[in-house]
């Protein structure tokens, strides 16, 4: 910056980037210059200065967020207990807050240190289970696409296999960057994603994004066909369902402002998946619960024996199938000890 100045306050960083340095896509509001993270994410190759002050930003929010308000949130004894919601959130999903544990850092290697303060108490374990890409498998299952099935099916690598489809390779060929533009497809996909806002997401032009769509939807054209179906349906009546029948009603379509009735299209879109997503994960929760107990798994023994019974558990969540849906894969871990 060639000067000092106090990196918290957005009117004199913005002053810096766009008054002295001059960057480009500045956007003043009443105040000032926006210098919110997309903005900054936007220009954190054009300046080393971005990229410096995106990084203090994670160090100040890892410590305000995790380390002090975790603190703020301790209970007497020493370890921190949240509350789960089961009916805050639209999709379904449940919620934690008081203090919220379900966004604790994973993607960095200082968020991955935060984490490891979290250690069972003594005489139990953390056990961790999640369906693998939940989320695609219902969109290849409620979409009906063979294409899309038979990758799941075959046990590869999806996004690998999704990426040398896309770009017309063969699987050996597939580099880093196509895997992780496929990956961005897949999840934006599911989630209504823009051509600019995928282009955004994998730093390509406008152009090259929507040809990554056109050729995704080439690729796995029952996508394309359930997506124009899906919202249709939800114009007509007026909401989605997730595949048990969970209702979301959808007012937003009918309304006269394009982005509100955008905004509809892509909750019709993803409802659906992400509310039916939920509602397995709440139900084998559940069954979990109810098979422990009834097979006497209480898990207090030693970790050879607790291996045991846990894995009768992974084996009952492996098993768990819905209305037909037999392509969900579990993914099961088990921690005790100092969270090492």
């Amino acid at each position: 910056a060639g000067e000092e100045f106090n990196i918290n306050s957005p009117k004199q960083l913005g002053e810096i980037l766009f008054g002295k340095l001059g960057l480009p896509h500045g956007k003043k509001t009443k105040t000032g210059w926006s210098t919110n993270a997309d903005v900054l994410e936007k220009l954190r190759y054009e300046a080393p200065i971005v990229g410096a002050v995106l990084e203090y930003r994670q160090y100040a929010k890892l410590k305000s967020t995790y380390a002090d308000g975790l603190l703020k949130a301790m209970d007497p004894d020493g370890r921190v207990r949240t509350s789960f919601q089961m009916t805050v959130t639209a999709t379904g999903r449940l919620s934690s807050t008081e203090p919220n544990l379900q966004n604790i850092p994973t993607r960095t290697d200082l968020g991955s240190e935060i984490r490891r303060m979290f250690i069972p108490a003594e005489g139990c374990v953390l056990v961790d289970a999640d369906y693998s890409q939940i989320e695609l498998r219902l969109l290849a299952h409620m979409a009906g696409d063979e294409a899309m099935i038979a990758a799941f099916r075959s046990g590869g690598d999806f996004h690998a296999e999704t990426a040398a489809k896309v770009f017309h390779v063969a699987p050996d060929q597939v580099t880093h960057e196509m895997r992780r533009q496929a990956k961005a497809v897949n999840f934006g996909i599911v989630y209504g994603i823009s051509a600019f806002s995928l282009s955004q997401d994998i730093g390509v032009s406008v152009a090259e994004a929507k040809a990554y769509m056109e050729a995704y939807f080439a690729t796995f054209p029952g996508v394309r066909t359930y997506m124009d179906a899906i919202v249709e349906r939800a114009r007509e009546q007026g909401y989605v369902e997730t595949l048990f029948h969970r209702r979301r009603d959808l007012p937003e379509l009918k309304s006269s402002n394009f982005n509100t009735r955008s905004f509809g299209e892509r909750v019709a879109l993803n409802a659906p998946i992400q509310g039916t997503a939920a509602d397995i994960i709440k139900i084998a929760m559940v069954r979990v619960d109810q098979r422990l107990k009834r097979e006497n798994m209480i898990l207090e023994d030693e970790n050879k024996t607790l291996k045991k019974k846990l894995q009768k558990a992974y084996d009952f969540m492996k098993r768990f199938t819905i209305n037909g849906l037999n392509m969900l894969e579990s993914f099961f871990a088990i921690y005790w000890g100092k969270n090492a």
